[in-house]
C-alpha cells in the first residue's frame, strides 16, 4: 500500500493509538458487566481481590478452575486500580488491544522488510477490525491471549532478525504467560506464525544455545508454576486439567454448551472483519497462487487457514477463540492492496468509504424509524454520533489535498471506527437489560427499602448480580444445568450455604421467609417458581425487565 507520511513514523502510530484509546475508553462504564463470560471473569476477579486468595479462583463462593488464573489476576488488578465498576473490569482489556495494534505494527516492519508505511497500514487495518473492537469491550481471556501470542511471535522473530538473547527471553516469557491464560492453545498460534516465517525460505539456521535452554526454563516456571502448585495440593488436578478442560472441551460439543456447526468460522470471520475482509477475499481471488511470494503464502496458510481449520474441528466454538488469526488477516490485506495500481486503490477507497458512510447513515436515521419494531432502544445520541462521523468524513473528503488513495482509505477507516464506537457504546448503555446486564436490577436492590436484605436467585447463575451488589447471593438450584457447579475441590460443606439444591435436599415446604429475615427472591419467570411455597409470605411483586422480584414490603 503506497502510503507516504512525514517522519518519524512512530508519531503516526501514537496518534492512531490515541484515537483508538479515546474511542475504546470513552463510556467504558456506560453499561454493567454482561452475562455470561464477562460477568464470570468480573465476579471471580472481585472475589479474588476481596479474599486475597490469588491461587484458588472462586465464582459465587465455589472454587472455579475452568481457566488458568492470569485473566482473573488482571481483572482483580483493574478493580484495585479503578474500583468496583464495570469500566475497571474492561480497562486492562482495552490496553491489551492497543498493545496488539502496536505489535502488529512491529510485525509489519519485520515482514515488510522495514517498510514503516505498510507496517502502519497494517496497524490501522487491525485496529479497525470490528472483531478486535468487540474483544476490547467484552472481557474474556481472548484479548489477553491474543496480546501475549502476538508478543511471543514478535519477540522470537525479532530475535532471529537481530540475534539478541533478550528477545528470545521475552518470547519465552510471553509464551509462558499465554499458557497461564488459556493453556496449551496459547502455544499453537505463535508456533505456526514463527514457522510461517521460515518454512520454505532460505534462512540461516541458528544453533541451539544456553539462552534457548534458560528460556525454556523460564517458560516452565511462568507457564506451569500455578498448575504445579495445584497438583501438589491435589493430584486429581492432573486429570481435571488434561481431560476435562482440554480433551473434553475440544471433542465434546455439549461439554460447555458452545456447540456450533463446522462452517461457523467460515461465516463469522469474514462478517466480523468487514470491510477489510472484502478487500482480502477480492484481491486474493484475483491473484494467482504461483505469483504469491513464499513468505505471504506461509502467512495465509499458517497464520490464517490452518488455525481456522483447527478451530473448526473443535466442537466448542466462540468467535473470539480465533482472534489471534486476525493479525495475519490485517497483514495480508495490506500486502494485497500494496500490489494494486493507484486506480484500483481509488476504487477501494470509494467502496470502503461508501460502505462506512452507509453504515453511519443507517445509524443516524435509526432512532427516527418508528414504523419498525426494534429489538433494542436506539436514542437520539446515536444520531448525534453518527452525524458527527459523517460530518468529519465529509470535511476530510472535501479538504484533503491531492495525494494517493491509500492514506485517504486509512484515514476514513480510523474516523469511521471512532464514531461507530461511540454510537455503539451509546446503544449498549441504553439497553443494559437487553444485553444481559443486571446492573438496573442491582440498583433497585440497593434502594433503601431493599438494601441489606438477603438476595436469593432462583435457578439462575448470575455472577453479574453478585458483582454489581458486591456480595454473593444465595442460589437455588432446581434443574438449570448452568447452575451446576464443580464442588469436588471444596474442603468443607460451607459452599452449601450459597448454593441450595432443591432437588437433592428439598426443604420440605419451608418458605424463604422462614429461613431468612425479609429476603428478596429474584426469578426470571413471571409466574414465579413452580413450587409456590418458596415465595410464601413475599406478597410484593415487581418487574425489572425480564426479572421479577418477590419481597415483603
Amino acid at each position: 500500500m503506497n502510503v507516504s507520511y512525514p517522519q518519524p513514523a512512530r508519531h503516526w502510530l501514537w496518534l492512531l493509538l490515541l484515537i483508538l484509546g479515546v474511542g475504546l475508553g470513552a463510556q467504558l462504564n456506560g453499561w454493567g458487566v454482561v452475562e455470561t463470560s464477562e460477568a464470570r471473569y468480573a465476579e471471580i476477579g472481585r472475589e479474588m481481590l476481596a479474599s486475597g486468595d490469588w491461587i484458588h479462583p472462586r465464582l459465587l463462593g465455589i472454587q472455579h478452575f475452568h481457566k488458568p488464573p492470569l485473566t482473573y489476576w488482571l481483572t482483580a488488578v483493574g478493580l484495585a486500580l479503578g474500583g468496583p465498576r464495570a469500566g475497571a473490569v474492561r480497562l486492562l482489556a482495552v490496553l491489551a488491544v492497543l498493545a496488539q495494534v502496536a505489535l502488529v505494527y512491529g510485525l509489519g516492519k519485520l515482514l515488510f522488510a522495514g517498510d514503516r508505511a505498510r507496517a502502519l497500514a497494517a496497524a490501522v487495518v487491525y485496529g479497525t477490525l470490528p472483531v478486535v473492537l468487540i474483544s476490547a469491550l467484552n472481557l474474556t481471556t481472548d484479548a489477553y491471549l491474543a496480546t501475549l501470542e502476538l508478543a511471543a511471535t514478535y519477540a522470537v522473530l525479532r530475535y532471529y532478525a537481530e540475534h539478541r538473547p533478550r528477545w528470545l527471553y521475552l518470547g519465552w516469557l510471553a509464551a509462558g504467560l499465554a499458557f497461564l491464560t488459556k493453556g496449551p492453545v496459547g502455544l499453537v498460534l505463535p508456533l505456526l506464525a514463527v514457522a510461517g516465517c521460515f518454512f520454505g525460505q532460505e534462512r540461516t539456521r541458528r544453533p541451539f544455545t544456553r539462552h534457548h535452554a534458560w528460556g525454556a526454563v523460564l517458560f516452565v516456571v511462568v507457564g506451569l508454576g500455578w498448575y504445579g502448585y495445584l497438583v501438589a495440593e491435589n493430584p486429581a488436578f492432573v486429570r481435571y486439567f488434561l481431560f476435562e478442560h482440554t480433551v473434553r472441551r475440544f471433542a465434546n460439543p455439549e461439554a460447555f454448551g458452545r456447540s456450533q456447526p463446522w462452517w461457523f468460522y467460515c461465516v463469522l470471520v469474514p462478517a466480523t472483519s468487514l470491510p477489510w475482509s472484502a478487500a482480502l477475499l477480492g484481491r486474493a481471488g484475483r491473484t494467482p497462487w504461483a505469483t504469491l511470494p513464499r513468505a505471504w503464502r506461509n502467512v495465509l496458510v499458517l497464520w490464517v487457514l490452518v488455525p481456522l481449520v483447527f478451530f473448526s474441528f473443535s466442537s466448542s466454538k466462540l468467535l473470539l477463540y480465533v482472534l489471534p488469526v486476525f493479525p495475519g488477516v490485517a497483514l495480508l490485506v495490506v500486502y494485497y492492496l500494496s500490489e494494486c495500481t493507484e486506480g484500483a486503490l481509488r476504487r477501494w477507497y470509494l467502496g470502503v468509504g461508501g460502505f462506512l458512510v452507509l453504515l453511519l447513515g443507517a445509524l443516524a436515521v435509526l432512532p427516527a424509524v418508528t414504523a419498525w419494531p426494534l429489538p433494542v432502544v436506539v436514542g437520539p445520541m446515536v444520531t448525534v454520533w453518527a452525524l458527527a462521523g459523517l460530518g468529519v468524513l465529509g470535511l476530510q473528503h472535501w479538504f484533503w489535498r491531492p495525494g494517493g488513495a491509500a492514506p485517504r482509505l486509512l484515514v476514513v477507516a480510523v474516523i469511521s471506527t471512532f464514531f461507530l464506537l461511540l454510537a455503539a457504546k451509546t446503544v449498549l448503555s441504553q439497553n443494559e437489560l437487553r444485553i444481559n446486564s443486571t446492573r438496573p436490577l442491582a440498583e433497585r436492590l440497593k434502594l433503601p427499602d431493599l438494601a441489606g436484605r438477603q438476595v436469593v436467585v432462583y435457578d439462575e447463575l448470575l455472577p453479574s448480580l453478585a458483582f454489581e451488589l458486591g456480595q454473593v447471593p444465595v442460589s437455588l438450584f432446581n434443574g438449570n444445568l448452568n447452575l451446576s457447579r464443580e464442588t469436588q475441590f471444596e474442603s468443607d460443606s460451607s459452599w452449601q450455604q450459597q448454593l441450595i439444591n432443591l432437588r437433592a435436599n428439598p426443604p420440605k415446604g419451608e418458605p424463604l421467609s422462614a429461613r431468612w429475615w425479609r429476603p428478596v427472591l429474584v426469578i426470571k419467570s413471571p409466574s414465579g417458581p413452580p413450587d409456590q411455597w418458596i415465595h410464601e409470605g413475599l406478597s410484593q411483586r415487581e418487574q425489572i425487565g425480564p426479572w421479577w422480584l418477590y419481597y415483603d414490603p
